[in-house]
């Protein structure tokens, strides 16, 4: 039984922890689930800057993703309407109606401009990993430059815990990094494309509750038009909660149409004798107009759940800024110092003719060490020592290449290269402008690419959750009649 057990407690803690690593929970570096993670993989494979079925998009990331093609399309789909990791073309489905996207064959996507900016592909800074049959590999975490985890929110359920994180406004988001980075000080609040009206009072900086609520239109007394939807909603399921709260005799209306399409619009018309003041707490009370929403910023960091708030965030991702910044700095270094040694080897073999001292050699081992000697006397120009790769580069240069060798056009290229390195040794030594610079240049790019992501979408205002009790009908008859039946069904009697 023993055995048993510590079999059991074994394959439960190794499922849980993969519920909860691989599945649910998004992980704080890039903000991704695995299965988003993979699909941006492939969609950086595959982008040619044309669009891509989604189809062939979605079969192959099962290269990557061992869990079916349906979870991927789904989520595929959840990711393009984010609007900042995909760009699409064909029904995605309709935020506001709640219709849900065409099949897979029938529409398109590509990776989105920005994305490529934010999210680092290169392999000697973000690490890649074997995937599931070790036949590819695919990044462990993205390197993300931008919080996404903020930028696009989560929900995932594992086991024994949950995550629920709100979408926050881009341009706000931004903001309050670079104010973070100054040592200034910031607030953010969620911020959803559909709208609404949010009451943050115990939202506890994202590990608390929100009320929602939509937002009405009562210019005309004899009929309430729903303008924005609440946190969480859709037009349909709006609708089918005004529904049932009017079957159950909770609300007191005449007819309701929905004119929703690229905006919420739906319009409530009231009998007579019944004014919007009558109706609009009983619909905050009945249907889904007005919601109460847990919100929980569980996160994968340094593989474990961990619970952070948005100004925890934040904070984590202005450091990260720069510590990428520094790293993609340093690669770029490497390689025009490395650039700026073949140049000049290129230069002083061909200029001082040192190609001409193997001629009369017979081994490589002679030619090699012909060609080190011949750089002897202008080692104080060279970045390094010469190589036996360096030596092999250099007999490869074709005669030809040799004959009409530039020397002008050799320096120049020189000097380019030595300016790039002198502003990059500059920017090292101020990473936090760089940071900085960068944000604000990503501000301008998505007010000329996307500027409706920039605008707020959802109003902040005060007010409390509406209690049941306050808003239930006062005025129904109690009878009672002489066979002592009591309530408000009971017909006859007094």
């Amino acid at each position: 039984m023993a055995f048993v057990k510590n079999l059991f407690d074994k394959n439960f803690i190794e499922y849980a922890s993969y519920v909860i690593r691989d599945r649910a929970i998004p992980d704080l570096e890039d903000g991704l689930k695995p299965v988003q993670r993979r699909i941006m993989h492939t969609l950086f494979e595959v982008n040619d800057g044309l669009f891509q079925k989604v189809q062939f998009v979605v079969g192959r990331t099962m290269k990557y993703h061992p869990h079916g093609d349906a979870s991927i399309y789904g989520a595929l789909v959840n990711l393009a309407n984010k609007e900042i990791f995909i760009e699409k073309q064909g029904n995605f489905g309709n935020k506001y109606t709640g219709d849900g996207a065409s099949a897979g064959r029938y529409i398109e996507c590509r990776v989105h401009p920005l994305a490529k900016e934010f999210l680092v592909t290169n392999k000697e800074i973000t690490h890649y990993v074997p995937n599931y049959d070790g036949r590819d590999l695919e990044p462990e975490v993205y390197r993300s430059k931008l919080p996404v985890t903020l930028l696009i929110g989560a929900e995932g359920i594992a086991v024994g815990m949950s995550t629920k994180i709100l979408p926050y406004n881009l341009k706000e988001v931004l903001e309050a990094e670079i104010k973070c980075l100054k040592g200034e000080k910031f607030k953010i609040l969620p911020d959803v494309s559909t709208g609404g009206l949010i009451d943050v009072s115990n939202y506890n900086d994202g590990n608390g509750k929100i009320i929602t609520r939509a937002k009405f239109d009562t210019s005309d007394e004899k009929r309430i038009i729903i303008t924005e939807l609440p946190l969480d909603t859709n037009a349909k399921g709006l609708l089918e909660s005004i529904d049932s709260a009017y079957k159950a005799g909770k609300i007191k209306i005449s007819s309701v149409d929905n004119f929703t399409t690229d905006h919420c619009n739906i319009e409530i018309k009231l009998p007579r004798g019944v004014y919007s003041k009558d109706v609009i707490d009983a619909l905050y009370a009945y249907t889904d107009c007005e919601k109460t929403i847990a919100c929980s910023m569980l996160v994968i960091k340094d593989n474990m759940p961990v619970t952070m708030t948005a100004t925890e965030i934040i904070k984590y991702y202005a450091q990260k800024l720069t510590a990428i910044i520094k790293d993609e700095l340093e690669f770029e270094k490497r390689k025009l110092t490395e650039e700026l040694h073949l140049r000049t080897l290129e230069r002083i073999f061909v200029e001082e003719r040192i190609y001409k001292e193997i001629e009369n050699k017979r081994t490589a081992e002679t030619v090699a060490k012909a060609v080190k000697d011949g750089f002897k006397p202008f080692k104080d120009e060279l970045v390094r020592e010469v190589s036996d790769d360096d030596v092999e580069h250099l007999l490869q240069i074709p005669i030809r290449r040799i004959s009409l060798f530039d020397i002008q056009k050799n320096r120049d290229q020189v000097k380019a290269i030595k300016d790039r390195l002198k502003e990059i040794n500059r920017r090292l030594k101020a990473l936090t402008e760089c940071a900085i610079e960068y944000l604000d240049g990503m501000l301008e790019k998505f007010k000329k690419i996307a500027p409706e992501l920039l605008k707020r979408n959802t109003t902040v205002a005060k007010f409390s959750a509406t209690d049941v009790k306050e808003v239930a009908r006062q005025d129904l008859s109690l009878r009672y009649d002489e066979k002592g039946y009591l309530g408000i069904n009971v017909s006859g009697g007094s």
